[in-house]
């Protein structure tokens, strides 16, 4: 009997301390945190400290846009830029479009895989739109335009005054099986 009202004291304790421990969590460490994350600076939320800032088109100066387009050798495409160049202002929102056509008699997927020279201008080139951010299937015979909308950051360095913006077409329908079944 002694041992049966250990138990149940123990019990109880145990479940006081839970209850205890969840009042702390849910009551007491927000406002804490909160007071720490003021102090310190540390912690705070993104998305409360984010603040848009419209960026400004520098008409001062000019950056060619080379387009490039080349299928892998087992892709069966005609796969072409509409535009093979464009001049624009670093900070100008500018769109281009891809022409693609599955030339085989089969349904397809293809994959576009970009690449820019120079290599350091990479953080300068911001892609907000593009083809190549998912997979691109057509029909036998199927033709589509595919869509690339970009802007320069206008803190690109004054000296990289022409890029070449190349996409490599692969066919991924072997990997891909499922959704070219969907396609019929």
């Amino acid at each position: 009997m002694a041992a049966a009202q250990s138990h149940k004291k123990l019990v109880t304790k145990l479940l006081v301390w839970a209850v205890g421990m969840f009042g702390f969590a849910l009551f007491v460490m927000p406002p804490l945190y909160d007071l720490f994350c003021e102090i310190t600076g540390v912690g705070i939320r993104e998305a409360e400290r984010y603040e848009a800032t419209p960026v400004a088109v520098d008409t001062s100066r000019e950056v060619s846009v080379i387009f490039a387009a080349t299928n892998n050798e087992e892709m069966p495409w005609r796969f072409e830029p509409m535009q093979s160049k464009v001049v624009v202002h670093p900070g100008e929102r500018y769109e281009v479009k891809f022409y693609a056509k599955n030339l085989t008699d089969r349904d397809m997927i293809g994959q576009a895989i970009p690449g820019l020279v120079p290599f350091s201008a990479g953080d300068f080139f911001h892609k907000t739109e593009c083809f190549c951010f998912n997979n691109q299937p057509l029909a036998a015979g199927e033709e589509a335009e595919l869509a690339l909308v970009f802007v320069i950051d206008p803190e690109l360095p004054r000296s990289i005054k022409s890029l070449v913006m190349s996409y490599t077409l692969f066919d991924i329908t072997p990997a891909t099986a499922d959704t070219v079944a969907q396609l019929q």
